[in-house]
Order: structure tokens, then sequence, then C-alpha cells
């Protein structure tokens, strides 16, 4: 595949999205350019965005200002999993979607991302172990290598890097 074909294949939803100068609507439409309104709207109701977008001064038409100063990290990143859905890529990244949000907006968020990689192939970079729980499948990097890899269970049932981190964390001795 050439990039943008390879692009095409991937939707992403970063810790810090880039959020444009323009409208909701330019920025959601990141995705996919060609996209309709009603297309827009749907991605934008799955990943509970609609409603705040509803309430903002012109709706999809809202200028978001520079970096999207105009709205929360919530915002930003359900805005940024509204692309996410819009593409609709077999190949779904996600790197701390949900880091330095309030609980509620995590929540959120989370569920969305949840509903979003059903049926897909999901690499999730996480610092939170609680987030790879449900992982097929987990890679445990220390200084940049991999240092251990497999299932959850399988990888919590020796002692190495992935369960020390679990009994830390969960208040047990390592």
């Amino acid at each position: 595949l050439d990039p943008v074909q390879w692009r095409r294949q991937v939707a992403w939803v970063p810790q810090h999205p880039q959020i444009f100068q323009g409208t909701v609507l330019d920025n959601i439409r990141l995705a996919r350019p060609e996209a309709s309104l009603p297309e827009v709207i749907a991605a934008a109701e799955a990943a509970y965005a609609h409603t705040f977008i509803m309430a903002l001064p012109q709706g999809y038409d809202t200028r978001v200002g520079e970096q999207g100063a105009r709205l929360s990290g919530g915002q930003r990143q359900r805005l940024a999993l509204a692309r996410a859905f819009l593409r609709n890529a077999p190949l779904l990244l996600q790197d701390e979607a949900t880091a330095h949000l309030d609980a509620e907006s995590a929540q959120a968020i989370q569920g969305a991302i949840e509903r979003l990689a059903a049926g897909r192939t999901v690499l999730l970079i996480a610092h939170r172990l609680e987030l790879a729980a449900g992982a097929d499948r987990v890679i445990v990097l220390e200084q940049g290598s991999i240092v251990e890899s497999g299932a959850p269970a399988d990888l919590f049932a020796h002692d190495g890097p992935y369960r020390r981190l679990a009994l830390s964390l969960a208040g047990g001795a390592p």
C-alpha cells in the first residue's frame, strides 16, 4: 500500500488531539472530507459529541479557535473520536485517549471507544494497567524494548514486569 492508502486504513484517537482553526464540522470532516452532514452527525452522536456540539453558539458551524481553544479537553477528545467513527477504518490506534480528563468525560469516551473497537484491530498505548486488562495481547515495554508479551492472564501467571506492576498497583507485594 502507498502511504495514502495505508492512512485510510487507520483511525487514530491520540492523547492530545490536533484541533484546527475552523468549524466543528471542518474538524470532524478531516477524517473523510467528502462525508455528508448526516454522516458527520452520526459519527458525532456515536462519540457522545453531538449534544455538546448542538449547545455551541452555531452548532456544527461554530468556529473552535486556534488549537480548539474554545473547547474543553473532553470536547476535543470527543471530536477526535468522532473523526475515528467517521473514518470507519479497520485499524484503531488509541494513545491514552482518556488521559487528563475528568471522570465523567473519561467514562463517556471509554464507552464510545469500546463500541468503536468492536470488529476492529486495536493498538492501545496505555500507561494505566486497567486499560490493558481486556486486551487479547499485551506487549510490555521497558526503556524502549519488549520485555514480555502475551494475554494479560498469562502474563499475570508468572513473575514478570506485568505481574509486578499489577500487584504493586493493587497494593500487594511483588
